[in-house]
């Protein structure tokens, strides 16, 4: 017989032994749900590590086959000059594509770009048409682009060992005109951040300071390029995720109008969403080199391929014209304050282009609030992020995404009762908070 006095002390006791039953058995379920993203993340990462010793490997063959090519001086060229010497014939494609390989895969070691090496590059060489404006380049891709037989993962564990069947419309084009892909170039998870780190490849660094991000979404072919290891990348971009990259490594990158290259073919996460177009457009060192690149893809066999593109070929008369030009510009847009740095360089380019017989206009644009809160946001997550949060279910979650993610969870009724209580001290919060409730 238990004393009367002994009650409370058992109740108390079994109160928390049930607690702690409940607690270690949610434990159990998420470590049990994630043990498919965890064995996602070992075979994405094995599968790397394999593409690059194939790399190495590649590159030494060569190299131990050509002891007299000098690397250093192929790897200076800027690629108008490489395409013109491997079109005459005074360079190979052989020597191009693995000088790159090689340097690709040395960077690498340092900042984590890639993600996997095209191998079949190997024998896409004696299939490159000679005739083709960017014959034997050797080209990166934003592992969003679909590769023959590869996966493009977007970071998300679903994705992992899914390769696909075809190549997207603009990797289809750009063989045609000769380029070689050879690797998949690290992103985001997900795509919806300005870091490059996911659960399946990891953290990819600042080629310039190792303590720095290189940027997103297309950071993975910002550091890759802006370390010296691809003369030529694709990249996408809806709110920057060209042009942050490009910035952060030193490069040069171009977001061209929606639709104006064909994104048939592409992996994204948020399928339906056309509020806001995003971009395909091609990242280099410099700005000819860009101008290369459009004036390869923006011809016949694009049109062809994706009759969804406009039929406008690349305006030659427009880009080469001398014609002085009215250039709009602003210093600050009253909703974000540039930094002195930024500032400096905008105001420098504005001499540059005034000196150069240019007019140049200052002007305000006109209620970006509205345009970033309102149409924006509201636009990428009409239906309150419903669709984007399928794709982490049992997923681990990057840090780069926790605070869009943990929004993107809380009730629709919740999210409109903090916008409300923020709005007299946080209303730009408030009004993000309001935008990414469901329509």
């Amino acid at each position: 017989m238990v004393p009367d006095e002994w009650w409370p002390a058992l109740s108390g006791a079994s109160g928390a032994a049930l607690v702690c039953c409940f607690v270690a058995a949610a434990v159990a379920l998420r470590w049990s749900g994630r043990r498919s993203a965890r064995g996602a993340a070992a075979r994405a990462r094995q599968r790397q590590r394999a593409g690059l010793e194939n790399m190495d490997k590649a590159a030494q063959r060569f190299r131990l086959q050509n002891p007299d090519l000098d690397s250093e001086a192929l790897l200076a060229l800027p690629l108008p000059q490489l395409v013109q010497k491997l079109q005459s014939g005074e360079l190979s494609p052989e020597a191009a594509l693995f000088t790159y390989v090689g340097k690709a895969w040395e960077v690498n070691k340092g900042i984590n770009c890639v993600t996997s090496y095209l191998a079949d590059c190997e024998t896409q060489l004696s299939q490159a048409p000679r005739h083709g404006l960017l014959y034997g380049v050797p080209l990166s891709l934003k592992e969003c682009f679909s590769y023959k037989g590869h996966d493009s993962t977007l970071g998300l564990s679903l994705n992992e060992g899914m390769p696909v069947e075809c190549d997207s419309v603009v990797v289809q084009v750009l063989k045609l005109q000769g380029a070689v892909p050879f690797v998949h170039t690290n992103i985001p998870q997900s795509m919806f951040s300005y870091d490059c780190s996911n659960p399946l490849f990891g953290q990819t660094l600042n080629p310039w300071k190792s303590s720095k991000s290189p940027g997103g979404s297309s950071g993975g072919e910002g550091a890759l390029i802006g370390s010296g290891g691809s003369p030529l990348g694709l990249g996408t971009d809806i709110g920057g995720s060209i042009r942050f990259p490009s910035a952060f490594c030193g490069i040069c990158g171009l977001k061209p109008t929606g639709n104006r290259l064909s994104k048939s073919g592409l992996k994204g996460c948020v399928y339906g969403q056309v509020a806001v177009q995003l971009s395909v457009g091609p990242m280099a060192r410099d700005v000819e080199s860009l101008a290369l690149c459009l004036r390869a893809l923006l011809c016949e066999d694009m049109f062809r391929l994706d009759p969804t593109v406009p039929p406008v070929p690349f305006r030659e008369e427009v880009y080469t014209s001398s014609r002085p030009l009215r250039v709009g510009y602003y210093e600050t847009d009253n909703y974000t304050m540039p930094s002195p740095a930024m500032k400096r360089a905008l105001l420098e380019t504005k001499q540059s282009l005034e000196a150069a017989g240019h007019t140049l206009v200052p002007f305000l644009p006109s209620n970006i609030p509205y345009a970033l809160e309102t149409l924006s946001t509201g636009g990428l997550f009409s239906d309150g992020g419903h669709s984007f949060l399928q794709n982490f279910k049992d997923d681990f979650v990057d840090p780069c995404l926790g605070d869009l993610i943990l929004v993107l969870k809380l009730p629709s009724w919740l999210r409109g009762l903090l916008a409300f209580l923020l709005k007299p001290l946080f209303p730009r919060m408030a009004s993000f908070l309001s935008s990414m409730r469901p329509r």
